[in-house]
This record gives C-alpha cells, structure tokens and sequence, in this order.
C-alpha cells in the first residue's frame, strides 16, 4: 500500500513515500527535496552469514538522467562509482551500521539511487533519510529512525540542508547523523573555526535531525513490516566459565606490548594455546564457541584497564602523542616532500605542483557544466604497511575517504588560485599503519607543502581521538593505536591549524553520543593538535622562500580579450608554435588572462615576449619598425605588429611632394614609421616623415587628394574585417604586460 508524506523542511518541501516504487525489495523509500529525488531500497538474506563480522553492503548510485545529462566519454552508461559517490556511500553506512542488533549476521544491502537532481540541493542527505526509513518499515531488525542534516554557516547564520550556491559562501560544511536524542557519525570541512562553533553547529544540527525523525515516524506509524524472526547464537556458561579461567590473566598480560607486532603475537600465542587445552576438555559441540569467548576477553581487558588504571596498552596516558620524528626534502626531485612518523604509524608524503593545464575535470550531476579541480590529495595504503599480504585491487573505498579527510583538512588553508596559480597535487604513501594514518597524511601533506614553498595560512596537523565507554564511566583516549580503534568505542579524527579546526570526521560504535562527550572530546583534541603542531614547527617552522628548481614557474599577464584569437592562432597553430619554440606551457581564459609556466626563467621571458608581440595593441606617437605589404597610388600599407596594418599614405612619405610611391618603398622592404593616428573607426595612419628633419625654407607639398575608401585594391585595408586575413603569426614588438 501506498504512504506519502509532506512538509516543509528548512524552508523547502520535503516528501517521503513508500510503497509505489521498488515493492519487492524487503523496503523502499523514496525522498524529495526540492527537485531532487532519491530511491532508496534494502534487502536482506535469509540465511546467516558466516563471516566473522556483519556483511553490510551499502550503494550509491547517481544516474546522470537525473540532471539531463548523456554520460561523457566513449562509453554512454554509467560505470565505476566517481569518488563523491563513494563518500555518500560511506557516510550512510557508516551512519547505520551501529544500529543493527548484535549477533545479526544475516547479509543486508542497501542500494541508493539519486533519480533527480535539480542542481541546487544535494542528494547524500536525503539517501541517508531514504534508507533510514526503507529500514524501519522492512522486516529487517534495526534500531531506527534515524536522519542526517548538512549544517553550514553564512554571514554567522546556521543553514539547515544549504544550497550548493549558499555552500560557496559557508564557513562549515558539516553532515551531522543521528538519532533524536543522539549523534551517530559527522563529517566535514571549515574554514579555521573554533572547538565551540563546531558544538553549536552539531546542537543546531540536532535540532534538524529531530524534526526528521518525527517525520518518519508518522509515516511509520501508517504501516511497516513485521520484524524478521533471527536467533542471537548464545555461548554455554560453561564455556565462557572454562575459557575464561584459563586465558583471561594470561591475555592480560599478553595485551600490555608497546609493539604492535609484539603484542598481536603475543596475545594469538595465547589464544593458539587456549584453543588447544579447550580442544579436548570441553565438548566437541562447544570447542567452535572459544574462539568468540577469547575475542570478548581481550576487548574487555582492554576496556577495564584503561577505565581503572588510567594506563592504556602502549604504557601511555589518555592524553599522551606517542612520540613523533619528522625529515623534510627527503625525495631530491619531488618539488616537496616530508617524512611523517608518530609511533608506528609512517607517512611519506609529496606535493608537486603544476600548471592549469593539469586540473582535474570532473562531469557530475551536482553542475550544469564541466567542472576543474586545482587541488587533490591521494592516499595510498599498501598491504606491506600493517605487515599483511593481500591481493591489490584498485584503489579502496578506505583509501579514497581518508584522502578526501585529508584534502579536506589542507584545502581550508590554500592561497587562492589567483594569488597562487598553480595546480597541486600531493601523495600520502603510508609505510606503516598503527592507529590514524589518514591524520599523518595531514601532517605530512602540511610539511611537503611548506617544503615545496606553498604559502600555506598556516600549518594543518591531524589527530584521531578514541572513547572507551562502559555505563556512565568512560575515558576519552588522544592518538589511538589500531588496538584502540578496533576495540573501542569511537574513531574521531579532528584536523585544523592553530586558529581552528579545518575537518572532522567521527564514527562510533555504540548506539548514539551525547554532546557533553563530544566537547570533551573535542577540547582534549585540540591539546593533541597543539601538540603536534609544535613539533612540526621544530623542523620545518615556516614555508620554504623558493620553489624546487624542477618545478613551474608560472607569471600571467592580461591580454585585450579581442586578441585571443590571434594568440591561439587558425586550429590554434600559433600558440602551439609559441610552445614549442619555447617549451613553456600556455593557458588562456575567456577573460583574457594568459597563464605561462616554465621550468627555467629563459623559457618563461621568451614566451612572454612572443606573447606581448603578437597581442600588443599600436600605441599612437610610437615608432615602429614595420614591413611593406603593398603599394598602391596612394601610398603603402604596412604591417607594424603581426596582424596589423597600418596606412602609409603618400603625403607622409616625404616632406616633397612624391609622384609615385614605389619609388619611396617596396613590397617586402622593412621601413621605420611612426603611429600617428587612429580614427574613431579604428583606422591606423603612419608617417615616415615625421622621423625625418624637415630641410630649412621648404614648404609642405600638398597630398594630391584622398582616395575613396576601398579604392585601388578594393577596402581600405585598416577596416578589414579582422577574419579576412590570417591571423597570428611570430616576430614583431611592443605590447603590454598588466600583471
């Protein structure tokens, strides 16, 4: 049956209904914001499953048939997910996956389709209140509803779910998930704000959520599915009481290793051990329960240590960086690079920058048109960096959230494009993987920065915050291990300069998070960042006051806009020829701002100069050195900058009346002139004799008339229709360079 429900939200109509689209699905739902549209539908197996965690599979898919659009390229369907699709997909997993009961081990997936998209409200929000719902209303088990609002700030008011126009003058960009009471995951960017407008924003954002969630639940309440009957998998007391006798101090013990390796080996010597003792004292039927009883005993010995004794399992503090070791130009020919290591986690990273000509183009559904991108972050993340072996199949959904976190947090503070026109690219390659490398690929992204000579606004470092909470007792941990990660409660990752914070990203565990903890949380990170920053200082305090030798330099110069076609020249020849004369690189927009990039100085002075040549403009009263293109009877027409031609008449050959022209000049002879006029048409008029002296007691020889315009030879060839003649061309001087 049919349900639909509408209202305002955040000063838009907002529709949820169900039951009209994808009915066999176990649940459906589809959204309407604006113009934009989401189905959502999820399905379950009935069988469970036997893999060793919960198979949750979550797609987002956005159709370009949403925005009008015919996918570009050879291939006209939609493949591979772009990275944006990904990240939506991530953060509505993400923001479920804690919700479904222990022990369900039945395989869910969640498929997410954008089906409208009107260009102006985005649609990953409205997928996560899609699924949220399709969830509730299915068979599957789930602790819902849930929702998720974007907060942004413009002019220091809050936005609800902004446009992505308004977006473009927000100081936050922030996703907030979670329940009426609670928040479940957040994720975003800012421009350097502080601890407390981050708090305000997720209060404002909560606000929002609830409404949602209330919206929900009247459309429930006209009709859901019967929950789905599944059994939890209990282990026999006597199991836990055995296992738990003969490996829990020994697992103890086992756990407090400063090494990583050390301790995964130490505590699996016991568990290999246990094994084999349970494997002839307890009942064949019980021996596959120790396995899940050993991994509850390491998870809570973890927990109660830090929660009694304050010492985690590395020996430090809860507010303690592990130790922290930084090189700088460690990569001779990278134009930056650092190496960042904390613990035993290990970053190299390199910037390299480029020219305009290097920018990522991206087609989406999100714009009307093509769209460039000047600045990305790529992280990598070897098998060899955990020690492991494992097949490589293309880049990762992990990796491309964390390198997305750490753009996001380096983005904030790059000079604008026009004060720093170059492209940049930087490479995280993590080495080794113990707790939070996406944080040191933000620092070390900051470092290759400064050693590649980018002003940045300031240095970004990163930390990843872990909670360990059991009832009302509970222990925010600064620069989490892997252990702590797997084992707690909460991976928040805060990134931000001394000013303020410039991304945050927060996944937990545990069915929602109070903001009493989040401030907690927030202002021991912000001790961790100081921390952190402070030591970058000691090797690499400010940006570096020259570029590599091996990389571009870059000047821009601003050209008549009407002379861009004859700077890019027929099938741009011209400026091809420029290039390869050169080996400079040349851009030029519709505005008429012209880009060159060089590696060397020579290079870069030589393109300049050919491109003041050819797009100069004649100045009148300068003097020129141009060549004869014709001669007529009533004078010459010569070419003063390539392209341009100017009237020589006859009159102002000579200070004597001259009878026949080609006595003075000839075709193809090079002739010093000066601009003496241009008329309200644009026309040009030279003379030769106004650089010669005038001889003592002559008198000025009349010019013997004018000729009708388009006389000998057709028009006069000053008001030639600029398309008429080829254009472009090398050689000739003057121009103007307004930088």
């Amino acid at each position: 049956m049919m349900h639909r429900l509408e209202r305002t939200f955040a000063g838009r109509r907002l529709v949820i209904e169900t039951g009209r689209m994808a009915k066999q699905a176990a649940g459906s739902a589809l959204v309407q914001f604006g113009d934009t549209m989401v189905l959502a539908a999820v399905t379950v197996s009935p069988k469970r499953s036997t893999l060793p965690f919960f198979p949750l599979t979550v797609e987002y898919r956005e159709k370009t048939y949403a925005a009008g659009k015919i996918p570009g390229g050879f291939i006209k369907r939609e493949g591979r997910p772009r990275d944006e699709e990904i990240l939506s997909a991530r953060i509505i997993d993400r923001s479920i996956r804690p919700l479904f009961p222990e022990g369900f081990q039945n395989e869910v997936q969640v498929f997410v389709s954008v089906i409208s998209a009107d260009q102006e409200n985005d649609a990953d929000m409205l997928g996560l209140l899609a699924t949220s719902f399709a969830l509730n209303a299915s068979k599957i088990p789930f602790f819902g509803p849930i929702a998720g609002v974007r907060v942004g700030r413009v002019e220091g008011k809050w936005v609800l779910n902004p446009t992505f126009q308004a977006l473009e003058f927000s100081d936050m960009d922030v996703v907030v998930a979670g329940t009426e009471s609670s928040i479940m995951m957040v994720e975003g960017g800012a421009l350097e704000v502080s601890e407390e407008d981050v708090l305000d924003g997720l209060k404002v954002a909560q606000k929002g959520i609830g409404e949602l969630v209330a919206l929900q639940e009247e459309l429930l309440a006209k009709g859901r599915a019967e929950k789905m009957t599944w059994v939890k998998t209990e282990v026999p007391a006597e199991v836990t009481k055995a296992v738990t006798k003969a490996a829990k101090a020994k697992i103890e013990a086992a756990i407090n290793q400063k090494d990583k390796h050390t301790r995964v080996e130490a505590v699996e010597a016991v568990k290999d051990t246990v094994k084999e003792e349970m494997a002839s004292a307890l009942a064949p039927e019980h021996v596959p329960f120790v396995g899940s009883v050993l991994g509850d005993l390491e998870y809570n010995a973890l927990r109660e240590q830090v929660l009694e004794t304050g010492l985690r399992v590395d020996g430090r503090k809860p507010t303690e960086v592990r130790p922290i070791s930084i090189d700088s130009s460690v990569l001779p020919r990278a134009h930056g690079s650092a190496l960042f290591t904390r613990g035993q986690t290990q970053a190299l990273v390199a910037a390299t920058l480029g020219t305009a000509n290097d920018v990522q183009r991206m087609d989406s559904i999100d714009d009307a048109k093509e769209t460039t991108k000047s600045f990305m972050l790529h992280y990598n993340f070897p098998p060899f960096s955990t020690g492991e072996v494992r097949p490589v199949r293309g880049t990762s959904r992990r990796e491309i959230g964390h390198g997305n976190l750490a753009e996001r947090a380096i983005q904030g503070v790059l000079p604008a494009f026009e004060e720093f026109p170059y492209t940049i690219r930087i490479v995280s390659d993590v080495l080794e993987s113990n707790g939070s490398s996406s944080m040191a690929s933000v620092c070390g992204g900051s470092l290759a920065c400064f050693d590649a000579g980018i002003p940045l606004k300031g240095a970004v470092a990163g930390v990843a915050m872990g909670l360990i909470k059991e009832g009302k007792k509970y222990a925010v941990l600064t620069d989490i291990l892997g252990t702590e990660d797997h084992l707690g409660d909460m991976d928040f990752k805060v990134a931000g300069t001394k000013a303020g914070i410039t991304s945050i990203q927060m996944d937990i565990k545990i069915q929602g998070l109070d903001l009493k903890i989040m401030s907690e949380a927030l202002a021991q990170a912000k001790q961790g960042r100081l921390h952190i920053l402070g030591e970058m200082d000691k090797a690499l305090p400010t940006v570096r006051p020259d570029l590599s030798p091996w990389a571009p330099r870059i000047v821009t110069m601003t050209i008549n806009p009407e002379k861009i076609g004859d700077l890019i020249g027929p099938k741009g020849k011209t400026i091809r020829g420029i290039q390869d004369e050169t080996g400079a690189e040349l851009t030029v927009d519709d505005s008429g701002l012209v880009t060159i990039a060089a590696v060397g100085g020579e290079a870069m002075e030589r393109a300049r100069q050919m491109v003041q040549a050819i797009t100069a403009e004649p100045v009148v009263g300068e003097t020129y050195l141009g060549t004869v293109k014709s001669v007529t009877a009533f004078g010459a027409f010569v070419e003063i900058m390539p392209g341009t031609e100017a009237l020589l008449h006859v009159s102002e050959m000579r200070h004597h009346r001259v009878e026949k022209p080609e006595e003075i000049v000839k075709k193809g002879e090079q002739v010093t002139v000066k601009l003496i006029d241009r008329d309200e048409r644009g026309r040009l008029r030279l003379s030769m004799k106004a650089l010669l002296p005038k001889p003592e007691g002559a008198a000025e020889t009349p010019a013997g008339g004018e000729p009708a315009e388009g006389g000998e030879g057709g028009e006069a060839r000053g008001d030639r229709p600029r398309g008429d003649r080829p254009r472009g061309g090398r050689g000739g001087r003057g121009g103007r360079d307004r930088e």
